[in-house]
């Protein structure tokens, strides 16, 4: 594979200042990235506000002080965008280990995880220059005379490893380059009992693979907006973790779906662990018992919660409902939890029976606001009551009936946060919007309530 191959998603040149601390801990103080491609050079930075102060002798050094970063966003506000310009790159960076290590770590704690193939400009130094005794980025810079500018700053220094890549464009013979770049990076090792030729056909688009073990056992199903580099990454040495390892001996077939973007990826592949229930996937379930509460009032006007499976109600089309739970024990525990946390009366609330003529538990323990008592009025409880429940309000449907979205040709079809389906053309859309209405599906919910703010609706009739 040629160089040009090698890289054919472009390079993110990628430097972190951080306060000194642990990988473990939230220590990154500013974060630079240099998008480098065939399209062009795209620059990016942000100050990152960490878990615990700069030392002073960091603040020296850097010239990033405390006052900077306190008004900073954290890293966990700013992993899509961090995720966005690094996915299906080649991650490069100055003694690597250090900032990729890092970024990943940030960005697992942040619910994602990035697989990359990572270049340490280090590595390549000594490999290319091992006469020479000093490769850290102030010798490199010297050694290639590149301008410096804002030394010890993210970008800065990432601007400094675009310089050294351009240098050695210009001045190595690119065999040479190649070899050194093919040794660091490595190549995706597949194992034995897997045939290679299964991978010619993967394509660099959107869409689900899926991973299967002897007699046929679906092993795992995963998702990306470049299926080849996925897929290659998992049996990719430089990131082989136990239980990547794991999978990879265990792998004997690989299948994949091309999709018409990275929405319709998400949404098949939450259908597919759900169908195929693989043994390396979090099992996600089928929310038979999922329920809900509902808020209403009973004879007297005084607040009443009941609670509701979802398979009685028609989501998004009511404003009374608050939480979604996978079963009436998760329910009650979460409704006891808010009582709490608010100090709410939990027989008022259905939790416990009164107790006639006596105060309850909860208030004894000074956990109550004393509305079983006459000390709260109702109206102020059942006004507090309200306010907790808002965190857990369910979002309403904006839209009076079944709305598309579109990703390239396909028109994606939902209506009620229910996915309907997919379709390219007006018969298959008259199918779509008159087949059976599918069950209320919460990995679904939540995958649209991400999606929907960003994409530009269209209006269906029905």
């Amino acid at each position: 594979m040629s160089l040009s191959k090698l890289l054919a998603n472009g390079l993110a040149f990628v430097d972190i200042e951080t306060t000194g601390g642990s990988s473990q801990r939230e220590s990154i103080t500013e974060i630079g990235i240099v998008e480098f491609d065939a399209s062009g050079v795209r620059e990016w930075s942000s100050l990152v506000r960490p878990a615990g102060r700069i030392p002073e002798h960091i603040e020296r050094l850097t010239g990033i002080s405390n006052e900077m970063v306190a008004a900073a966003p954290t890293f966990a506000e700013l992993a899509d965008e961090v995720f966005d310009r690094l996915d299906g790159r080649v991650f490069v960076a100055h003694n690597a280990r250090f900032d990729h290590g890092h970024i990943r770590a940030a960005l697992r704690r942040a619910g994602m995880d990035i697989r990359l193939r990572v270049l340490c400009t280090v590595k390549l130094s000594r490999r290319l220059f091992p006469e020479h005794r000093r490769h850290n980025l102030d010798a490199v810079a010297a050694r290639c005379a590149l301008a410096v500018a804002d030394r010890h700053r993210a970008l800065g220094d990432a601007r400094l490893l675009v310089g050294f890549w351009q240098w050695l464009e210009k001045h190595c013979p690119a065999g040479q380059v190649e070899q050194a770049v093919r040794e660091i990076i490595g190549h995706p090792s597949l194992p034995s009992h897997l045939d290679a030729a299964q991978l010619e056909g993967l394509p660099e688009t959107p869409g689900v693979y899926l991973f299967y073990g002897e007699g046929g056992l679906p092993l795992y199903v995963g998702k990306s907006k470049r299926l080849r580099s996925r897929v290659l990454s998992h049996f990719c040495a430089d990131h082989r973790s136990e239980r990547e390892l794991s999978l990879s001996q265990q792998v004997r077939r690989i299948d994949w779906i091309e999709t018409a973007g990275e929405f319709a990826a998400l949404v098949r592949e939450a259908q597919l662990i759900k169908a195929l229930q693989p043994s390396h996937n979090r099992q996600l379930r089928r929310h038979r018992e999922l329920c809900t509460w509902r808020l209403g009032s009973d004879l007297f006007g005084a607040p009443q919660l009941d609670l509701l499976h979802a398979a009685d109600l028609e989501f998004g089309r009511r404003d009374d409902l608050f939480g979604l739970f996978r079963s009436r024990r998760a329910a009650t525990l979460g409704l006891r939890g808010l009582a709490r946390e608010h100090g709410l009366c939990p027989p008022l609330l259905g939790l416990e029976r009164p107790c006639s003529g006596r105060r309850c538990f909860n208030l004894q323990l000074k956990r109550c606001g004393g509305a079983c008592a006459g000390i709260e009025k109702p109206a102020e409880h059942a006004g507090r009551l309200r306010q907790a429940l808002d965190a857990l309000k369910l979002e309403t449907w904006p839209w009076p009936g079944a709305v598309g979205f579109r990703e390239g040709r396909t028109l994606h079809v939902v209506d009620g946060w229910r996915y309907l389906g997919s379709c390219e053309d007006e018969a298959a859309l008259a199918q779509v919007l008159e087949a059976g209405r599918p069950a209320f599906d919460l990995d679904i919910y939540r995958l649209l309530l991400k999606t929907v703010p960003r994409l530009e609706p269209i209006v269906l009739s029905r």
